[in-house]
């Protein structure tokens, strides 16, 4: 019961990291930096893997544009909301389990 409340609360923290993580990437994309930076190459290399299936899907749904090509890049708004989703989901069931 214990292992599961550290787990759980281990990986609310992940999550939130995950999150700033999305919101760093978003930011930088706005900014004129220099891809070889450290940091941003980081950012660029967690984020990337969450964003491409994403796109995948959106680009297979209706939402994709007519070719398959996007005008604007909704992963990051759709990555934040499941990442949301789930840290939520988590949360509730730490407080099922008398915590948080």
């Amino acid at each position: 019961m214990v292992g599961m409340l550290y787990a759980g609360t281990f990986l609310l923290y992940f999550l939130n990291a995950l999150q700033l993580i999305v919101l760093a990437r978003v930011i930088v994309s706005w900014l004129p930096v220099s891809p070889s930076n450290k940091l941003i190459d980081f950012i660029y290399s967690i984020s990337e893997p969450i964003f491409v299936p994403i796109r995948h899907l959106i680009k297979r749904s209706i939402f994709g544009g007519r070719n398959g090509g996007m005008l604007l890049d909704f992963s990051p708004m759709v990555a934040f909301l499941l990442i949301s989703m789930l840290a939520n989901f988590i949360s509730r069931m730490l407080l099922g389990l008398g915590t948080v």
